[in-house]
């Protein structure tokens, strides 16, 4: 989780009396929202409202949403080309699934119009990497403002809309995680702060920087997502209503720019670039930009290895990934479990006097193997697995 964070007015205690003077039907106070996860034993957010977050006029079915996996009659390596896919649809509705299993669903986003409706993801915490665009994060949290190459982490149950800037199109990549999002154990000390030596910290965090506190009467509609089952509320008033609050579960940005790779004098493994986990699902890593090995026999690509407990998904985003032949801007390749996988022939000498690599790339690393969609599958290149013939 993010460290404590606090914007607006609070209270000097808990569960007491915030005052105002005037308040919703007289009652002279602004109403607390206790925001909780596992079951009010872990991190939780205190929010204060203009008026109750209970009022619903209507509770309304809205269809599902399903994910349908593609039927695989062969285990093998994927490389499909996302880059091309038809942009369509908003933030939400334009979201097209990749990759799923119980613990992870990879959507790819090029969306075209603003976000119809406010959405909330009810089962689910949501990482959407900004691969393209700018803008804002409207939440009751406040707004928080992102640009390219950020990942926004938005806890389950926020309540959001996207605001894109009018800038070239804007293109999204979304991590949806049955279980809870937080940072490697091992990136922090007893007292849960960064440790020296961390490939980020703290202050490569951004949180909400200001409340809109929105008092407004008028009937607002949230789509509620909760695993395939879509419902819509209409609510008597708009949901960012609130004045003040605090807490470590809120969304926040952290730029892949902003990771600082740990290197050595030869090639180090996966996990040095370990960004997020979910708990006993999957990791996300960030390649970003580094110094390369400097061993003088050095090899500078990734040895070949064998996927044997975990399904890798990688998703490139910009720069030349120096041991990948024929993938580009937006390619996601899957490397799953059973078989090897490693440099293309040609890289490894290709790699001898570079000494620095640009690439920028996203990693899905999963401990379950992963399904492929019916749309990820007309993406996808036959002749992948063949591709490491001279």
């Amino acid at each position: 989780m993010p460290p404590y964070l606090k914007l607006g007015t609070l209270p000097p205690k808990r569960h007491t009396a915030h005052r105002t003077p005037h308040g919703y039907k007289g009652e002279g106070i602004y109403y607390e929202e206790v925001i909780s996860t596992q079951g009010f034993s872990r991190a939780y957010s205190i929010a204060y409202h203009l008026k109750p977050p209970t009022r619903v006029r209507k509770v309304e079915p809205a269809g599902e949403w399903k994910v349908e996996i593609a039927e695989q009659s062969a285990l093998r390596h994927h490389h499909l080309k996302s880059g091309g896919m038809p942009a369509k649809g908003d933030p939400i509705s334009g979201r097209v699934p990749m990759f799923t299993n119980n613990d992870v669903t990879v959507w790819r986003c090029r969306p075209t119009q603003p976000q119809a409706e406010l959405f909330r993801n009810a089962v689910c915490d949501e990482i959407v990497f900004v691969h393209k665009g700018r803008g804002r994060l409207l939440t009751h949290f406040g707004v928080l403002e992102f640009k390219p190459f950020d990942y926004v982490v938005i806890p389950r149950c926020t309540t959001y809309q996207f605001e894109f800037d009018r800038t070239p199109q804007s293109d999204l990549l979304v991590i949806e995680s049955t279980g809870s999002l937080g940072f490697p154990a091992r990136y922090l000390n007893p007292d849960g702060q960064f440790r020296l030596g961390a490939p980020f910290c703290e202050r490569d965090l951004h949180g909400p920087t200001e409340l809109t506190a929105t008092d407004n009467d008028q009937d607002t509609t949230v789509l509620i997502k909760d695993g395939t089952r879509l419902t819509r509320y209409t609510l008597a008033n708009h949901p960012f209503d609130v004045v003040g609050w605090d807490g470590m579960v809120y969304p926040f940005t952290f730029n892949a720019d902003d990771f600082e790779p740990i290197t050595g004098t030869i090639h180090q493994p996966p996990p040095i670039h370990q960004t997020f986990e979910s708990h006993g699902g999957f990791v996300v890593c960030t390649f970003a930009p580094r110094m390369l090995d400097t061993h003088p026999d050095a090899v500078k690509v990734p040895y070949a290895h064998s996927n044997v407990e975990s399904d890798e998904v990688l998703y490139y985003v910009r720069g030349k990934f120096g041991s990948r032949r024929g993938v580009e801007e937006s390619s996601f390749t899957l490397h799953p479990h059973g078989i090897p996988h490693g440099p293309h022939p040609g890289t490894i000498q290709a790699s001898w006097d570079m000494t620095r690599t640009d690439e920028l790339a996203v990693m899905v690393d999963t401990f379950r193997p992963l399904h492929l969609t019916k749309q990820a599958m007309e993406l996808d290149d036959p002749n992948y697995p063949l591709s490491w013939l001279d």
